[in-house]
């Protein structure tokens, strides 16, 4: 897997495109974000992680992590769409000041998501897990 491009490299290319602030679309993705999150901490709560799961609970967190990313974009007037949008989404992670281990970690998401959509992957309980308190961080962190 390839090092993640810097945000500006996306404005560049067209995929992420700046526009009016749209604070209705941001809300409703902070409000999504906060119900799924919530449905997460009662699925862990009630449900352990198993092989049989593992890729749900990790979908379930790329979600959380993903809308609260994209609702923050939206709010500095910044939409991505089209072949790499999801990548330069994670990159906005840096405009936001995080850690490049948390962009990274972020990316990889991203990468083993697109591999559960598109190719079948199946990722284990131990990541899932990695994953779960990857989001519990980054869930209290992007509501700053």
């Amino acid at each position: 897997m390839r090092a993640i491009r810097q945000f500006q490299e996306f404005i560049k290319e067209g995929i992420v495109k700046e526009q009016s602030l749209d604070r209705s679309r941001a809300e409703f993705l902070v409000k999504e974000s906060e119900n799924s999150y919530r449905n997460l901490l009662e699925k862990i709560r009630l449900i352990r992680i198993t092989p049989e799961n593992a890729n749900d609970f990790i979908k379930s967190c790329y979600d959380i992590v993903m809308e609260r990313i994209r609702a923050k974009m939206l709010m500095k007037g910044y939409n991505a769409s089209g072949v790499g949008a999801n990548e330069a989404e994670v990159s906005y992670l840096r405009v936001l000041g995080f850690d490049e281990r948390d962009v990274q970690f972020a990316d990889q998401l991203r990468f083993f998501r697109n591999g559960m959509l598109y190719y079948g992957t199946i990722l284990d309980e131990a990541y899932a897990q990695k994953v779960i308190e990857f989001t519990r961080m980054m869930y209290v962190e992007l509501k700053k």
